[in-house]
């Protein structure tokens, strides 16, 4: 399995008035092409900070970050953008879609930062929406839309450029258990299609639907085992 990911000593620190506090403490690890991970912990542990770093959102004090044998630490914030929106697609709790667009306009938004021509973005629009089942709903706004329907829009934005990543920050964390299940549905065959899902959650749950589990703590990882995933209902 080619290694996509590799954290060596990376190591995050915030002021809290006169106190240093260490978000990430040291934190090693590697991501191959094709996992399905999770990363847990309790509120705080640092699992937040750690998906910023991974989706290039922000930079360690410490250590080294390489993805797909690049490293992110010596970018500029030009380059990290490119990084961002070539490589990675970001899914969050809050759905960040816009209400004034529709679910075909939030998905072609992020696609005009990339220079594509309008009926290029149009039909890579369309393509992702209907992946996640939303080919009847592409003229609805948010407003018009369940949370899991919006969180498939969220999806759709996150795929339809074809990153090779997906970052999911809590996923199901607004939804009811139908929704989160189609969510986690949705993200399971699109690592069954090869992209690599790295979904963060405090959910026991939610995590034995992954085939990897890595447990942050104090900032460390504390737990990293290998898992098969419990099939979802049918």
């Amino acid at each position: 399995m080619k290694e996509l990911i590799s954290l060596s000593n990376i190591v995050k620190r915030y002021r809290s008035g006169e106190s240093e506090i260490r978000a990430l403490d040291g934190i090693s690890l590697s991501i191959g092409q094709g996992e399905f991970v999770a990363v847990t912990g309790m509120s705080g542990s640092g699992k937040s900070t750690l998906m910023n770093l991974l989706g290039c959102l922000d930079l360690p004090a410490e250590g080294t970050y390489l993805l797909d044998g690049i490293d992110v630490t010596t970018l500029t914030d030009r380059q990290l953008s490119e990084i961002r929106n070539e490589k990675i697609g970001f899914v969050f709790q809050g759905f960040n879609l816009i209400p004034s667009l529709n679910a075909l306009e939030n998905v072609e938004l992020p696609l005009t930062y990339r220079g594509l021509a309008k009926r290029k973005r149009r039909e890579l629009a369309e393509k992702a929406l209907c992946s996640v089942g939303l080919e009847t709903r592409m003229t609805h706004k948010p407003s018009q839309m369940s949370g899991g329907q919006q969180q498939r829009v969220a999806i759709a934005r996150a795929i339809a450029a074809n990153p090779e990543i997906v970052l999911a920050d809590e996923p199901t964390g607004n939804l009811d258990s139908a929704s989160g299940q189609e969510i986690l549905s949705i993200l399971t065959s699109l690592n069954q299609e090869g992209k690599t899902i790295i979904l963060i959650t405090h959910d026991p749950a939610i995590a034995s639907k992954t085939n990897r589990k890595i447990k942050i703590k104090n900032g460390r990882v504390s737990a990293d085992r290998m898992q098969k995933y419990e099939s979802l209902p049918s």
